[in-house]
Order: C-alpha cells, then structure tokens, then sequence
C-alpha cells in the first residue's frame, strides 16, 4: 500500500491540512468500514446464528495476535484496553504498595504517566521521583541516579512534547539492574516505527489505535511480561479474567488476559486490527523515511532558533517556541491547518505522518 492510498482514503484531509496525529489521528475509510462493519455483523446477524459472545471472543482472540505480532511478543503476553491511559493505570491496581515503595518518572510525561503516582502518593506515601529531561531527552547518568532502591521506573517512548526518542533499552535495563519494574507509555512509538516489546526489555508497555496508528478511539492494548503477570492481582474481577468465575477460590487468567474482566464493546478492536494491517501493508520503514523526510524539511525552515524538537531525526512530532501559541495555533486553524500547543512545555507541535506531504508543510510555513 502507498502512502498516497491512505491520504485518499482518509475522507477528513480532503477538508483540511491536519497536522496533529499526536494528539489523534484521523481514520481512513477501511478502518471505519472495518468497525462499522463488525458492529452490524455482531447486532445484526449473530444473534440468529452463534450467539453475540462467541463472535466478540474469536474476535478478541484474533486482535491479541495482530497485536502481538505488531510489538513482537506473545499473544498471552497482550491485553486488551480501551486507551494507553486505560492500560497505565491498571498496573498500579494490581500491585502492592507502602511508604516504603517509590516510583520515577521523567518530567515530561503526558498525564497518563503523571496521575496514577500521584494517587500512590496521597493514598499510601509513596515516594515519586521526577527526573528533569533537557527538551524530553533523559539523561541516563541521572536515570541511575533516580531509580536507586525504586519499586517502579516510568518514562514515554517518544516525548510527546518535543517528539524526542528514547534509548528504550539502555533505560530500562538501567532501571532493572537498580531492582524496578519498567513501564514504558508506548502510545507516540506505535504506528510510527517499528519495535520489539522483548528487545526493549520492558515489564510493561502500553498504547492505543487512535494516534499514529489511524485507528479508532476506545482500543489500546497493554503488554505484560509473562513471569511479571503471575504475580499481578488486577483489581477488577469478571467473568473474562478468571479460568472460573464462579469457583471459590478464584483463579486468574494465564499472562496478560487477567487485565481483561468484563463485557467491552468488540468493534473498535476490528478497527484496531485493520488499522495495524493497513500500516503494516505500507510499511513501517516506508513511514518513517516518509517522516524523516517531511519533518527534516520543517525543521530547515523553521531554523534552529526556534526549533525545540531534535535537529535530527526522531519521530513525526516537531516542536517550536513561540510568543503565544495559543494565538498561532488559532490562526493556523483560520488558514485551515491543524496543529495544537502544548502548553506544559510553552510550545507548538506539529505532527506529521505519511498521509502528509510537502505541501502541507508548505501552508503551515506560511502561517507562521
């Protein structure tokens, strides 16, 4: 599939210049055909046939593996969410915590890695450490520092304020070797570059459809480690994360699945899995030359003075100072381009990915 495939298939970019997957993307028709598709066959046909419950689990079933081949884990190793947020904040739920325990992050992480340690913190006095990034870059001297006598070590795989790639691996491993669990916020990685779960090393990684991916809002998924699953105990219990719900005592799900209890919409996830194809039919190196390209050519006009995001390549998001961004942004939307500020790093991102072209970066150079 050639990325000018999905620009034409993506009905919205025919309205405007969108230039802002990192906040949302917008789905090509294929994928809402997928969804919408999936729920007249589950409303409109299976209760005559095999009953709406075994459909729904085949389907979930399916979706695991799409997305375990997409990360490079094991389908056992992959639950189902509704968002990135919706799988970060299960972990805490599942594990045991005192004054004693203490969480790092890094300064520049979206809300979804900022509110879960708060909670640890007003509710058991947990300790949260915050490491100070330079532009979203971690240092890892000061990562070795940080996660001494940690419980749990948490940082993005991409920043989504400045667009700045993480050494996965290095950190983790780093964080590991100091005795915590890794949760890595994969959610600006997926769709955007290639990875593999077990190569970064991490316990847990999570993300969702609705960004990088053109996929559908209300689907995520959270990879667990196998061995580190075994001694989770997810706070919810249905009739999805237990081998018997009605045995006393309860057993739990085998791997990642636990994470999964209850009756969940199923057909946001065939949007889910049509969204994965779809970017693997293109390619995921195809994606991101087709982004270095784009973003290299912003980064040329912008200037280095105003360019907060890395001079060299590292994901589709490219963040830039100015005086009232929030005034740029709204007369971009005037001149009918998309972009968005973000305003706990006093700056504008633009994101570009491979339904965008030169000439779009063209109309937001002429705003600015």
């Amino acid at each position: 599939m050639d990325p000018a495939d999905i620009r034409a298939d993506t009905p919205v970019l025919r309205e405007t210049t969108y230039l802002n997957t990192g906040a949302s993307g917008p789905s090509p028709r294929r994928v809402v055909d997928a969804v919408e598709g999936w729920y007249e066959h589950h409303e409109y046909e299976t209760p005559a046939t095999t009953g709406m419950y075994e459909p729904a689990f085949g389907l979930f079933e399916d979706v695991r593996e799409t997305v375990a081949g997409h990360v490079d884990a094991a389908p056992v190793e992959v639950a189902l969410t509704g968002s990135t947020t919706d799988g970060i904040s299960r972990l805490p739920l599942a594990m045991d915590w005192d004054s004693d325990d203490v969480v790092v992050r890094t300064d520049a992480e979206h809300a979804a890695g900022i509110l879960p340690w708060r909670r640890l913190r007003d509710e058991y006095g947990v300790e949260v450490r915050v490491v100070e990034t330079d532009r979203g870059r971690i240092d890892p001297d000061e990562w070795a520092d940080a996660v001494q006598g940690a419980t749990l070590a948490t940082f993005s795989s991409i920043c989504w304020t400045t667009g700045a790639l993480a050494p996965v691996r290095e950190l983790t491993e780093i964080a590991q070797d100091a005795g915590a669990r890794v949760l890595v916020d994969a959610v600006q990685s997926t769709g955007q570059h290639a990875f593999s779960v077990h190569d970064w090393g991490a316990d847990v990684v999570a993300g969702s459809a609705h960004k990088w991916l053109l996929g559908p809002w209300g689907a995520g998924y959270m990879y667990v480690d196998e061995a580190f699953a075994e001694t989770l105990e997810p706070a919810q219990l249905g009739y999805r994360n237990l081998v018997d719900p009605y045995a006393d005592p309860y057993e739990y799900e085998r791997g990642a699945k636990r994470f999964e209890f209850g009756t969940v919409a199923p057909a946001p996830y065939a949007g889910l899995r049509e969204a994965i194809e779809m970017m693997e039919s293109v390619g995921l190196d195809t994606v991101e030359s087709h982004n270095a390209d784009l973003t290299d050519y912003l980064k040329e006009h912008l200037g280095d003075d105003r360019l907060v995001s890395p001079r060299e390549y590292h994901s589709g998001l490219v963040s830039f100072s100015d005086p009232d961004p929030e005034a740029t942004v709204e007369r971009a939307a005037d001149a009918n381009v998309q972009i968005r500020s973000i305003p706990t790093a006093g700056v504008v991102r633009a994101s570009l990915h491979v339904y965008n072209t030169r000439e779009d970066v063209d109309e937001l150079l002429a705003v600015l």
